[in-house]
């Protein structure tokens, strides 16, 4: 489960801002799948240099939300990908 939306601009009873959640993103350093083609598609990035927590951001809207995990959670999520993409 994600700690929150940050920057969204979604109602404020679902998500939290960077203030509200103690996260300063100014410093993530942003990735993308090298799996990404080049077109500009449906890409996310991953910031995962930031103490405590994985940041995961659409790469075409960078000033937009960006949804925060817990370490733990993104590797569990991560494992639940790989092991799906294994069934195909």
């Amino acid at each position: 489960m994600a700690y929150g939306a940050v920057g969204s601009s979604v109602s404020r009873a679902a998500t939290m801002d960077s203030t509200d959640l103690g996260k300063d993103l100014s410093q993530a350093v942003w990735r993308k799948s090298t799996h990404s083609g080049g077109t500009g598609g449906e890409c996310l990035e991953v910031a995962t240099n930031l103490p405590g927590v994985v940041a995961v951001r659409d790469s075409k809207n960078p000033d937009g939300p960006a949804l925060i995990f817990p370490p733990q959670e993104w590797t569990r999520f991560l494992a639940k990908v790989v092991a799906g993409a294994s069934d195909h």
